[in-house]
């Protein structure tokens, strides 16, 4: 790995068959091709007599593979357009050279074309080959298998190579699983022989991936900034309903204006949002400071409260205090009204909904063991 893949002479010569004098090949593999393809049900091999093979596909190292042009064209159109080529001599045979990769690879690119099979061995020795015959022939089927064969294989080592064969051959899948492996651990790829010759020979590559990077992490950022915000709605949504428990049914130490809170009272299910507010609904009855308008804690139970009321739908009979002044008020005042307030009121509802939603399950399973 680290070195340049030597694919050249076969993209240039996938498109020049025609125009490319091959001599008799030195090395005939012999192997039935014929009989790795798939037969009907009910239909014995032996019955079958296999046709002449009327291709013979030439390797780089001379060997000759017999083929048969019928197979061929059924899986790859650019190997039936380079078939259906007319020829000078009509009697001469039919010649495909793939050129540029190992004999062993061709024959197992050929095995695949009648089988449609590609065994773990062959991807540990050719996977890069294949995949780089499967995009200039046209198989689609064998690069979705080299692509998640090639995946699993990935290693600091040959990373950078299987990254620059994916994009030359367009493998989305494979490109990304490249990148997210460079993203993990750049410092320990900087140390391979393949991304120095990467420096050295393709910076605009070395661009593109720092660029990823710096999208992942921008990503990331605005991923976990959304989390956040996600959290402190649903903490503001549970605070809603624990207002409306405290002034409705009542809490440990706080409860409506006609009810005597207790102090034996089981905890509720939100007792650590609920305990909070508490804590705060009594300071705010006792604070000496609210009336001039210098204490957090005052404004905040305040804020809490005009923001129950900006969600509460049913107003007239809410048991929360000043909901309904809040709700007049804000009648009056619409057009003064901030956006982010608003903003703010939308996301909360939202959470409140989704919140409601998620806990139907529970509910329903509860009433089932109640039966």
């Amino acid at each position: 790995m680290g070195k340049k893949i030597g694919f050249d002479r076969l993209f240039v010569s996938s498109g020049a068959f025609c125009s490319i004098n091959v001599e008799p090949a030195s090395k005939p593999v012999g192997y039935d091709l014929y009989a790795l393809r798939p037969l009907p049900n009910g239909v014995n091999k032996s019955s079958i007599e296999a046709p002449v093979a009327d291709v013979r596909i030439i390797t780089s190292g001379g060997s000759s593979i017999p083929a048969h042009s019928s197979v061929l064209g059924s899986v790859s159109t650019v190997l039936e357009k380079i078939l259906d080529r007319p020829r000078k001599h009509r009697s001469s045979d039919k010649i495909v050279p793939i050129l540029g990769v190992p004999c062993d690879a061709v024959l197992s690119f050929v095995r695949f074309l009648y089988s449609s099979r590609c065994t773990e061995e062959e991807m540990d020795k050719y996977g890069i080959h294949l995949l780089a015959l499967s995009h200039v022939y046209s198989v689609p089927q064998l690069k979705q298998r080299c692509s998640r064969g090639l995946s699993k294989r990935l290693t600091m080592e040959n990373v950078v190579d299987v990254l620059q064969l994916a994009r030359l051959c367009d493998a989305p899948d494979l490109y990304l699983k490249c990148m997210k492996l460079l993203s993990d651990d750049l410092n320990a790829v900087e140390q391979t022989e393949g991304w120095k010759f990467l420096q050295d020979h393709d910076p605009l590559l070395e661009l593109e991936i720092l660029q990823f990077m710096d999208e992942a992490e921008s990503r990331q950022k605005r991923m976990s900034k959304k989390i956040e915000e996600q959290s402190l709605y649903l903490q503001l949504s549970e605070a809603m309903e624990c207002l409306e428990h405290i002034f409705t049914e009542g809490c440990t130490s706080v409860g409506p204006c006609d009810m005597e809170p207790t102090m034996n009272r089981a905890p509720c299910k939100k007792f650590c949002t609920c305990q909070g507010l508490q804590v705060l609904i009594r300071h705010f009855v006792q604070c000496k400071k609210r009336v001039n308008g210098g204490c957090s804690r005052c404004k905040r139970l305040w804020q809490l409260l005009q923001l129950h009321s900006s969600i509460c739908e049913k107003s007239d009979k809410c048991r929360v205090p000043l909901c309904r002044d809040f709700k007049l008020r804000m009648g009056v005042d619409r057009k003064g009204e901030d956006g982010r307030w608003k903003l703010l009121v939308r996301k909360v509802a939202s959470a409140k909904a989704m919140s409601s939603l998620s806990s139907l399950p529970n509910r329903r399973v509860a009433m089932s063991a109640r039966k």
